[in-house]
């Protein structure tokens, strides 16, 4: 393949950064609306119950065959990677009707006259997510052959129409809240399937036209074109039935046994993962702990504090995870391998990890002194009035800091375990999960909502010892040192605290009389950190500089 996966995890990066964040903000303007017009009650049960519902069943059945496939493509041939990606669809019906009625039918409610809207919309969400992963085995190729920009396109596609049907609805009458999200919830998933497989159907149908050589080539010069279909050789869909499963006359040459083995390894890590992520959520929505309204207005913060987290730290794992299972063969030691992909890996591991820590540091020092600022412009003065959501966001930033470290080592851990290793990892994440699930449930009930925090802290830090001593171990008899990149530099971290300090006083004098004045300090203070880390980092920073934009310049004058 003469595709580059490193500026294709880059980009990937890049543009995930971008969407979410246009995501984010319309999803915040949408709840900041609903929180004045319909209800604490109505965001509790949107944000809470109803997308706990979507991604337990999504994450549950995409995550393992998704994971399998991604790094195996090598291994396997296509037509038993389609095979196994589209198990995901009976594994998502059969999930689908469990969890649809232990939400009907165990989950306490509460609100009666919002059962009949309620029971539509846990419908709503398992059609939607049986619907999204028809289009599982698409996706996967459009990773695989670095169809970057076809994401992207498709995903801002899904938010507009997501958001175009729900506020339509809603301003339509108020009152069916819980309906417009579901409508718009199936509405949006339907609409990006049929794009995914119509722009597949015309890429593989205009293929041979302006492939290298073709005769539209050169005839109609087309940068769009071009890159489309250069270094595209092994493109080797030649109809859109390729994409569908297909039986090849035995159960072995169907379905390969390192892929099904590894997909089973996934699903048992998925379970526990699934509890870690939505561990809160799970325990807000099983016991009696905080009412819908106390949930919406956790939620609320819990975003707020997890804009780092979405905007930036996700995409950057999902990249590199696809970049690490392409340089590296989780089956062979390291010594057995390509060593300049070795080399180049550890580099991108140690740059990301510096990077991420860094970001965690600024949210932290930051949130400590922006937190109420940054509450009451979203929900007003009233909304920070009890002084609950402060202290849950600030609580929030330094799980930030832990999320950064955890979400980089553990991605990098799991792109380079062997099958046995994940197994074994698997129990210990059992463990993980259970312990954090009851200490959600004591720390709630002695601390209130910010024990979920301080529980979640307590158990990210654990999972990252031991991604850090599975990578220690794992470069142990080579001269490779990929964690160093989590010690940030001592001129960044001072003038960091520096400025920290100099932000909190200005929140103590300024925040009650000049809340602009407030802002101006911060933002100044975080051009210097900025500065500062630019300074310490500038070897990166003009790496980075030449690999974006001189290489493009190089590419658009020949072009």
């Amino acid at each position: 393949m003469g595709r580059n996966l490193l500026m294709s995890s880059l980009e990937n990066a890049s543009f995930n950064i971008i969407l979410q964040i246009f995501f984010r903000c319309i999803t915040f303007i949408i709840n900041a609306w609903v929180i004045r017009n319909v209800g604490h009650d109505i965001i509790g049960i949107m944000n809470v119950r109803l997308l706990l519902l979507e991604s337990t069943i999504l994450f549950l059945s995409r995550e393992p065959f998704y994971r399998a496939c991604l790094g195996e493509k090598d291994n396997c041939t296509w037509n038993q990677i389609m095979n196994q990606t589209w198990l995901s669809v009976p594994t998502s019906c059969i999930l689908s009707t469990v969890f649809v009625y232990i939400w009907l039918h165990i989950l306490p409610l509460g609100h009666p006259e919002l059962v009949s809207q309620y029971t539509f919309g846990c419908w709503s969400v398992a059609i939607s997510c049986i619907l999204e992963l028809c289009s599982a085995n698409l996706i996967l190729v459009a990773q695989l052959y670095c169809f970057v920009k076809l994401k992207v396109i498709l995903d801002t596609l899904h938010i507009f129409v997501r958001t175009v049907l729900f506020l339509s609805i809603i301003i339509y009458d108020r009152s069916m809240a819980l309906i417009a999200f579901s409508v718009a919830q199936v509405v949006s998933i339907a609409v990006v399937v049929i794009a995914y497989y119509s722009f597949f159907y015309w890429y593989i149908k205009n293929k041979p036209l302006y492939s290298k050589g073709g005769i539209k080539a050169k005839i109609v010069p087309n940068r769009i074109l071009h890159k489309l279909y250069t270094n595209m050789d092994d493109f080797n869909f030649t109809s859109i039935r390729d994409f569908l499963p297909k039986f090849s006359g035995s159960f072995n040459n169907s379905f390969d046994k390192k892929l099904r083995t590894l997909t089973v390894s996934f699903a048992k890590q998925g379970v526990v993962k699934q509890l870690l992520t939505e561990g809160e959520k799970y325990v807000m929505s099983v016991s009696p702990v905080m009412s819908f309204s106390e949930q919406a207005v956790y939620d609320v913060v819990n975003n707020l504090g997890s804009l780092a987290a979405r905007f930036i730290f996700r995409p950057i794992e999902e990249s590199s995870y696809f970049y690490f299972t392409q340089m590296l063969n989780r089956d062979l030691p390291l010594h057995k391998q390509d060593q300049y992909k070795i080399q180049e890996s550890c580099t991108v591991l140690s740059q990301v990890c510096k990077m991420v820590s860094s970001i965690g540091l600024i949210v932290f020092v930051y949130g400590q002194s922006y937190s109420r600022t940054l509450l009451a412009l979203y929900g007003g003065k009233v909304f920070v009035s009890s002084g609950l959501p402060v202290q849950l966001l600030r609580s929030h930033c330094l799980a930030i800091v832990l999320m950064a470290i955890n979400g980089m080592t553990e991605c990098y851990t799991f792109a380079t375990m062997t099958s046995g290793q994940l197994n074994s990892y698997n129990y210990l994440m059992v463990f993980f999960s259970i312990t954090f699930l009851l200490l959600s449930y004591i720390f709630t009930y002695l601390f209130g909502p910010v024990g979920f925090i301080i529980s979640n802290c307590i158990n990210m830090f654990v999972r990252i010892l031991h991604s850090i001593h599975f990578i220690r171990d794992k470069y142990n008899d080579t001269s490779f040192k990929p964690l160093e990149g989590l010690f940030v530099g001592k001129f960044f971290l001072t003038i960091l605290t520096v400025t920290g300090i100099i932000c909190k006083i200005s929140e103590d004098k300024l925040y009650d009389t000049n809340l602009v004045g407030h802002l101006v300090v911060g933002i100044a203070c975080l051009i210097c950190v900025l500065l500062a880390w630019g300074y310490e980092n500038r070897e990166l920073v003009i790496k980075t500089y030449n690999k974006f934009f001189i290489k493009e310049n190089t590419k658009l004058s020949k072009d």
